[in-house]
């Protein structure tokens, strides 16, 4: 199921819910990963790696919130895991820290642009709130803009 399609259940919704849960898991591991192992990368990139890992808890938690007020039977795990990957190429490698942190942002701002498009654009009836649903998902996104000019800072300024 892609973003693009017609959102028309809470099925629907759930699942794409889900998909941006498992994004933000790997937003998550990928920036613990670096920050941890990084030895060579400067506190300004370290301290934006262990806000984007925080970052990425906080979304999860509040689109898991979201999930369990759907009427809707729930994706395993394994099958949304495998979505992301052939959709977002969460497993592709990157070349530097920074470089991989800015796709990562990157990758989430533009599905969660997508599924507030495709939220907008339905006239579908959802067990939770739309406004709120919709809010919830602008401030996730804003985030997730402002991680992307963050990181391009970073970037622009030669930080490693």
């Amino acid at each position: 199921m892609s973003v693009q399609s017609s959102l028309a259940s809470d099925h629907q919704l759930a699942r794409l819910l889900q998909i941006g849960v498992v994004l933000e898991e790997v937003v998550e591991a990928r920036a613990a990963k670096h920050a941890s192992e990084s030895d060579d990368i400067g506190g300004e990139v370290r301290a934006l790696l262990e806000a984007a890992v925080a970052e990425s808890a906080d979304h999860r938690d509040r689109l898991e919130g979201l999930v369990d007020e759907l009427d809707a039977e729930t994706v395993g795990f394994a099958e949304i895991e495998r979505l992301v990957e052939k959709q977002y190429e969460a497993e592709e490698a990157f070349d530097g820290v920074l470089y991989d942190q800015l796709c990562n942002e990157e990758t989430a701002y533009k599905f969660y642009d997508d599924l507030i498009e495709a939220i907008e654009g339905s006239n579908a009836r959802f067990s939770v709130d739309r406004g709120r649903l919709l809010r919830i998902l602008r401030e996730v996104r804003a985030d997730e803009a402002e991680g992307v000019e963050a990181v391009t800072d970073l970037m622009e300024r030669g930080q490693r």
